[in-house]
């Protein structure tokens, strides 16, 4: 099997644009809800504003050449076709870096970052804290192939990193991720994939055990209330796509206001926000997510991930060096002592802003975070 590495360009083709126009003219709405808050889901009033936006004053040909402007490329491992975002920084001692992102967020979670991990002398700081950068689309995802058949878990596409970044010519590099991107690295760092030689963290799942909850801190009273509000509340979505993805991926792959609702949501649950996602995010950049979710069909494919990967949890050891930053809004996080399974924990801090999309909402404070972070791995 071919292990080439293709150059690769966005060029969606005008009539997808149509398509789109033509479906969100054609909405059948609901009435509004009957509260006054978005305790419901995306109020009417919200989604009705987002739409007319994406008809009448969004430009994807923007978001097109945003990513264009970078590097992409697509190489087929496993039998599956991905496609990334290879970025070298012009200091040749930058350490290499795979970025993975989560659900619903994309490649384009890491646009603000990009600059300064690149190329930080332009972005205040020094040579030492350049990084070459990969940004994989994950399996299903963006442009990267849909599986056609079970087994693309975590543990996988841990594995289908390390032939990337082998296949680049990185012998030495580390990782990064939230989300499932924190979970994928988490996989890297249990595997011990070949080449990495740290990971840093901005989301991280380590369940209490009993003892722990006899006397909680109260900052472990507030993550035990944060978990407890999203198994209670906003842990829907996971749900239907862990046990069902094909049904709901019908209505996500046919219907953009629907694609756009199941994901607008989480822009406001998820975000570091006063009561509108807007405060974290722009409407542009709301948009370009999900319409890069539209354009590519990848509804249903990227809701398998959840029904693929029951086993995400699991406390396997870690030895490698990890790095943890907390961000105040992150809807999964964990109190330090919970954390057994890292023997080798060389930074932890907690920041003052941001929520689960760290590098999309904070990119400044995400840098520095990844600079401190690895500065400690050699």
């Amino acid at each position: 099997m071919s292990d080439a590495i293709t150059p690769f360009t966005i060029a969606v083709p005008q009539g997808q644009l149509d398509d789109l126009a033509l479906r969100l003219d054609m909405i059948r709405w609901p009435e509004r809800e009957t509260v006054a808050d978005w305790s419901q889901g995306v109020p009417l009033a919200e989604m009705r504003k987002l739409v007319d936006y994406w008809r009448h004053s969004y430009d994807w040909r923007r978001c097109e050449a945003q990513l264009n402007a970078y590097p992409q490329f697509k190489t087929t491992i496993d039998g599956l076709e991905f496609h990334f975002l290879h970025i070298r920084s012009r200091h040749e001692n930058a350490r290499p870096l795979v970025l993975t992102h989560g659900w619903p967020g994309s490649v384009l979670e890491f646009m603000g970052a990009i600059g300064p991990l690149t190329d930080p002398t332009a972005h205040g700081g020094n040579e030492a804290d350049a990084f070459h950068l990969v940004i994989p689309s994950l399996p299903g995802f963006g442009f990267s192939e849909k599986p056609a058949a079970t087994g693309w878990h975590c543990k996988r596409i841990a594995d289908a990193w390390g032939v990337l970044m082998a296949r680049l010519g990185y012998n030495r590099w580390f990782a990064q991720g939230g989300d499932w991107g924190a979970l994928v690295t988490h996989r890297i760092a249990q595997q011990n994939v070949a080449g990495c030689a740290g990971a840093h963290f901005n989301m991280m799942v380590a369940p209490p055990l009993p003892e722990d909850l006899v006397d909680p801190t109260p900052q472990e009273q507030e993550i035990l209330a944060r978990l407890a509000h999203y198994e209670n509340i906003d842990s829907g979505y996971m749900k239907q796509q862990v046990t069902r993805p094909q049904t709901v991926g019908y209505g996500l792959v046919d219907s953009p206001m629907f694609q756009a609702a199941w994901i607008f949501e989480k822009m406001w649950a998820w975000t570091d926000n006063k009561g509108s996602p807007y405060d974290a995010l722009s409407i542009d950049q709301i948009l370009d997510n999900i319409t890069l979710y539209w354009l590519t069909g990848t509804g249903a494919s990227s809701a398998r991930l959840y029904w693929q990967s029951a086993d995400v949890m699991n406390q396997d050891p870690i030895s490698m060096p990890c790095a943890l930053s907390g961000f105040p809004k992150e809807i999964l996080w964990a109190a330090r002592r919970w954390i057994r399974h890292m023997a080798n924990i060389v930074y932890w801090n907690e920041v003052e802003a941001g929520g689960h999309f760290a590098a999309w909402e904070q990119p400044a404070i995400f840098t520095q975070e990844l600079r401190k972070a690895f500065a400690l791995m050699g």
